[in-house]
């Protein structure tokens, strides 16, 4: 399988580690880049166009990149017939960005593919809502120092935090678009499940946890769901999950693989 990246950064590393690890199965093409990227993080060269990368007729597009990325290059790609796989899922929140993107992969060959990231039960959700959800929430654990660079900073002082603090409360909607790099999970679970505006997402600052905590809850016609992960952060990027870049892999695996679970 033929893959290029949208990015150049942590979760593109391991994703390139990943494919490198497996080159009977991946090739992966090039990267598109950002002209501050001067080195590239596997052997593959960096482009700086979109059309110079799907000049390369890749068989799927990896976006992982962040928002910005998804809006620029994100409905152009399915436009030009090349699946597309959407790590910063946070983005699809904007509700313009969404509808372009939906209609772009309705109308063209290409297939919009959304991993799970760091969010659990994912294929429990939208199972569960085929026979009806009536509530969904999700509560975000990270260390004080995970939120820095977010809107957390203006309304608390993240270094003197000594207790869980509740740094956040609202839609999914609300989340995702507020804090791009912190919360793609409540993405993820809205478009799973029961929508941007009726997911609940509490965001929590807690010194006392050195991981990411994940906490899914879900009731409806199907019965009830409570799952919680755990999750490492990136070796390379505390502000990310390693389990985004290893849910990459998992779909990656899906595609070349004949059976899948």
């Amino acid at each position: 399988m033929k893959i290029a990246l949208i990015g150049n950064g942590a979760i593109a590393k391991l994703v390139t580690q990943f494919c490198a690890a497996r080159s009977t199965k991946y090739n992966v093409l090039a990267a598109l880049g950002l002209p501050s990227d001067t080195i590239s993080v596997g052997a593959h060269p960096i482009v700086r166009s979109l059309p110079d990368l799907l000049a390369l007729q890749p068989d799927l597009v990896v976006e992982c990149a962040g928002h910005s990325a998804v809006k620029s290059y994100g409905a152009a790609t399915l436009r030009a017939g090349i699946n597309l796989m959407i790590v910063s899922t946070g983005s699809l929140a904007d509700q313009a960005l969404w509808d372009e993107i939906s209609m772009a992969a309705d109308t063209s060959t290409a297939k919009l593919k959304l991993p799970a990231g760091a969010l659990p039960g994912v294929d429990a959700l939208a199972a569960g809502k085929l026979a009806g959800i009536d509530r969904v929430e999700l509560k975000s654990s990270k260390p004080p120092k995970a939120w820095s660079g977010t809107p957390a900073e203006k309304t608390h002082d993240l270094t003197k935090i000594m207790e869980p603090t509740v740094i956040f409360s609202g839609t999914a909607r609300q989340a995702a678009l507020a804090f791009p790099k912190n919360a793609n999970v409540a993405a993820t679970a809205a478009l799973a499940g029961i929508g941007f505006e009726k997911t609940k997402v509490t965001l929590i600052a807690d010194p006392g946890v050195t991981q990411n905590v994940h906490r899914l809850e879900a009731d409806g016609a199907f019965g009830s769901l409570r799952l919680e992960i755990f999750a490492n952060p990136s070796p390379d990027n505390p502000k990310t999950s390693h389990m985004a870049a290893l849910s990459i892999m998992r779909l990656l695996d899906h595609e070349a693989s004949a059976i899948v679970i």
